[in-house]
Protein backbone atom coordinates (compact mmCIF):
# COMPACT_ATOMS: atom_id res chain seq x y z
CA UNK A 1 0.00 0.00 0.00
CA UNK A 2 1.18 3.51 -0.63
CA UNK A 3 1.31 6.54 1.34
CA UNK A 4 0.98 10.22 0.23
CA UNK A 5 0.01 13.46 2.62
CA UNK A 6 -2.18 16.05 2.04
CA UNK A 7 -0.46 19.47 2.15
CA UNK A 8 -2.03 22.78 4.13
CA UNK A 9 -2.65 23.74 0.40
CA UNK A 10 -5.06 20.61 -0.09
CA UNK A 11 -2.10 19.34 -2.66
CA UNK A 12 -1.65 15.54 -2.71
CA UNK A 13 1.66 14.20 -4.54
CA UNK A 14 1.22 11.21 -6.35
CA UNK A 15 3.84 8.45 -6.14
CA UNK A 16 5.82 7.79 -9.10
CA UNK A 17 4.59 3.98 -9.30
CA UNK A 18 1.17 5.57 -9.31
CA UNK A 19 1.82 7.77 -11.88
CA UNK A 20 4.10 5.48 -13.66
CA UNK A 21 1.14 2.59 -13.89
CA UNK A 22 -1.68 4.98 -14.68
CA UNK A 23 0.85 6.87 -17.16
CA UNK A 24 -0.14 10.57 -15.94
CA UNK A 25 1.20 13.16 -17.86
CA UNK A 26 1.15 16.70 -16.57
CA UNK A 27 -2.11 18.24 -18.10
CA UNK A 28 -4.03 14.70 -17.10
CA UNK A 29 -7.07 15.49 -14.86
CA UNK A 30 -8.18 12.45 -12.26
CA UNK A 31 -11.66 11.53 -10.96
CA UNK A 32 -12.46 11.07 -7.96
CA UNK A 33 -15.76 8.74 -7.49
CA UNK A 34 -16.83 8.74 -3.50
CA UNK A 35 -18.34 5.44 -2.54
CA UNK A 36 -19.60 3.70 0.75
CA UNK A 37 -17.66 3.82 3.58
CA UNK A 38 -15.42 6.55 2.78
CA UNK A 39 -13.81 4.78 -0.35
CA UNK A 40 -12.82 6.47 -3.33
CA UNK A 41 -12.40 5.38 -6.26
CA UNK A 42 -9.82 7.53 -8.84
CA UNK A 43 -10.05 7.47 -12.76
CA UNK A 44 -7.56 9.34 -15.12
CA UNK A 45 -9.33 11.57 -17.59
CA UNK A 46 -6.62 11.89 -20.20
CA UNK A 47 -5.96 15.66 -21.91
CA UNK A 48 -6.14 15.74 -25.62
CA UNK A 49 -3.55 17.05 -28.05
CA UNK A 50 -4.07 18.99 -31.05
CA UNK A 51 -2.32 15.91 -33.39
CA UNK A 52 -5.36 13.60 -31.28
CA UNK A 53 -7.75 15.67 -32.79
CA UNK A 54 -6.40 15.65 -36.55
CA UNK A 55 -9.24 14.95 -38.69
CA UNK A 56 -12.35 13.95 -36.14
CA UNK A 57 -14.45 16.42 -37.90
CA UNK A 58 -16.10 15.61 -41.60
CA UNK A 59 -14.25 18.39 -44.04
CA UNK A 60 -17.22 20.51 -45.00
CA UNK A 61 -15.22 21.58 -48.77
CA UNK A 62 -12.07 19.56 -49.76
CA UNK A 63 -9.01 21.08 -48.47
CA UNK A 64 -6.94 22.38 -51.80
CA UNK A 65 -3.53 21.85 -50.33
CA UNK A 66 -0.55 23.88 -49.56
CA UNK A 67 0.82 24.50 -52.83
CA UNK A 68 -2.70 25.66 -54.05
CA UNK A 69 -3.21 28.13 -51.52
CA UNK A 70 0.57 29.75 -52.21
CA UNK A 71 -0.55 30.12 -55.64
CA UNK A 72 -3.54 31.47 -54.60
CA UNK A 73 -1.81 33.78 -51.80
CA UNK A 74 1.08 34.78 -55.07
CA UNK A 75 -2.27 35.38 -57.56
CA UNK A 76 -4.26 37.77 -54.96
CA UNK A 77 -0.90 39.82 -54.20
CA UNK A 78 0.26 40.14 -57.68
CA UNK A 79 -3.21 41.46 -58.55
CA UNK A 80 -3.38 44.07 -55.31
CA UNK A 81 0.23 45.04 -56.46
CA UNK A 82 -0.45 45.62 -59.64
CA UNK A 83 -3.99 47.13 -59.05
CA UNK A 84 -2.08 49.76 -56.83
CA UNK A 85 0.27 50.25 -59.62
CA UNK A 86 -1.98 51.04 -62.44
CA UNK A 87 -4.22 54.01 -59.99
CA UNK A 88 -0.96 55.77 -59.06
CA UNK A 89 -0.43 56.18 -62.93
Amino acid sequence: MLRARLTSKGQVTIPVVVRRKLNLQPGDELLFDLGPNEEVKVRVLKRKRLTDLYASLPAKRPYPGKIEIREEMATGLARQILGKGKETQ
